[in-house]
């Protein structure tokens, strides 16, 4: 068992991260035209609309919720009066709004793309396995948020030191001895993910026009021509 959780939790991410950095040097360095979401917005962009605004910012608040929650240690939390108790159960009650809303957004998404006869023609193997396993970690980590109001593990001094062990090259895989299947399973699954992106349409994250919010406003004049 000693062995089988160092390969998962300290031998795994390293080789799911490394083959995610890897992986996007390579392919934007050997295929940068290929490098975008592959939308399908030009075939139906109606049925789009709802389920990708819906999935985008349920992703991405759940990935800053992850940050926030897990890579902050929670002695800082208590400098600004949030104990752990309220930690946790802010973490759960968000976790089930931006959860929701990123299954919500996703499946919304996936019947778009099995309902819409063009959508589905242009739908390759990897579209399925992109989705299928973004179904799964998603999923995966809503049941632990539905699943924790009910039955309290203490995240906080267990899975988030091991992350952020993971992040500063100290990890430490005893801390996750103790957890839970059903949070390994998700943690698994998502370093699966992470790790299979680079070779996906999920490389589009990496091209997002962040840097718009701060550059300078583009300054129209008017050209009066006289003859």
């Amino acid at each position: 068992m000693n062995i089988l959780n160092t390969l998962a939790f300290l031998v795994f991410p390293y080789l799911a991260l490394t083959t995610f950095v890897v992986g996007l040097l390579y392919r934007y360095l050997t295929n940068p035209y290929d490098w975008n979401s592959k939308s399908s917005e030009l075939l139906d962009k109606e049925g789009l609309k709802i389920g990708i605004t819906i999935f985008h910012w349920g992703v991405i608040l759940t990935l800053l919720g992850h940050g926030g929650g897990l890579l902050i240690p929670q002695k800082v939390y208590d400098v600004m009066g949030i104990d752990s108790q309220v930690h946790t159960r802010l973490a759960l009650v968000v976790g089930f709004i931006v959860g929701g809303a990123a299954l919500l957004g996703l499946v919304l998404l996936t019947w778009r793309r099995i309902t819409k006869d063009r959508v589905l023609a242009t739908t390759t193997l990897n579209d399925f396995v992109t989705l299928g396993l973004l179904l799964f970690v998603i999923t995966a980590g809503l049941a632990n948020v539905v699943y924790g109001f009910f039955e309290h593990f203490d995240v906080l001094h267990s899975i988030a030191p091991w992350i952020r062990g993971i992040v500063t090259m100290t990890p430490d895989p005893t801390l996750m001895v103790q957890v839970p299947l059903r949070y390994k399973v998700h943690i698994l699954s998502a370093f699966a993910l992470i790790g299979f992106s680079p070779f996906s349409r999920l490389v589009h994250i990496w091209s997002a026009p962040f840097t718009y919010l701060f550059r300078r406003w583009i300054v129209f004049r008017r050209r009066e021509v006289s003859f």
